[in-house]
């Protein structure tokens, strides 16, 4: 599990495609703290295990399920990845659950820049649309960020100067995919409304009354 709150931007080493998936190596420092090979690093969001781990860089196993519903296969030598180790128990939960697990990707359609932050547009999949919601919480390449307004499968967030500066959103460009991770709450309500023999008294109807959905 991780917040979404990004340690360090990172620079890709070396990524390199095998028969089943790719190795990839980022080259970072602060995330290298205490960390061991079996743990846990988020990269954009992408929940990787620390296969192999230098003095100024890790590696990791990049699967072929990664590659196929990431921006992973995108990557190349010297692109910026923000970093985040998995949450523990005595850390501050600053941003939300995040699972490490994307859903999609999305593509920045838009940045604006205003004087106390920018705002940024990106179009989800259609499918992935009733999972984020006004005001509530969406991972976008490993940042937990707020839902400024979705509508017609387009997010708009307001993004504070220091995570647009401290995050590899400066480095993108309209057009780019990033990878999205939506609130697992929203999943597991979905889960629990699908099951034929639910007793429970919770409905759809009942969450709109009440300002979930």
């Amino acid at each position: 599990m991780f917040t979404g709150i990004v340690e360090e931007i990172g620079k890709i080493k070396s990524f390199k495609k095998e028969n089943n998936g790719a190795i990839i190596e980022v080259k970072c420092k602060t995330v290298l703290q205490d960390t061991k090979i079996g743990d846990s690093i988020a990269i954009n969001g992408v929940c990787q295990t620390a296969t192999k781990i230098s003095t100024n860089s890790f590696c990791a196993n990049v699967s072929d399920e990664t590659l196929a519903v990431t921006n992973f296969d995108n990557l190349k030598n010297g692109d910026s990845v923000n970093l985040e180790r998995a949450l523990t128990l005595n850390s501050r939960l600053g941003g939300h659950i995040v699972s490490g697990h994307i859903d999609c990707t999305g593509k920045l359609l838009s940045v604006e820049k205003l004087t106390d932050f920018y705002n940024l547009e990106f179009e989800v999949p259609q499918e992935q649309e009733k999972y984020i919601v006004n005001k509530g919480s969406v991972t976008i390449n490993g940042i937990s960020l707020t839902v400024a307004n979705i509508k017609n499968n387009i997010i708009k967030t307001a993004i504070i100067p220091h995570t647009f500066n401290n995050t590899n959103l400066k480095n993108l460009n309209c057009g780019d995919y990033v990878n999205i991770e939506t609130d697992i709450l929203g999943k597991y309500v979905e889960k629990l409304l699908s099951v034929k023999d639910n007793k429970s008294s919770i409905s759809m109807s009942f969450l709109q009354e009440n300002g979930f959905v």
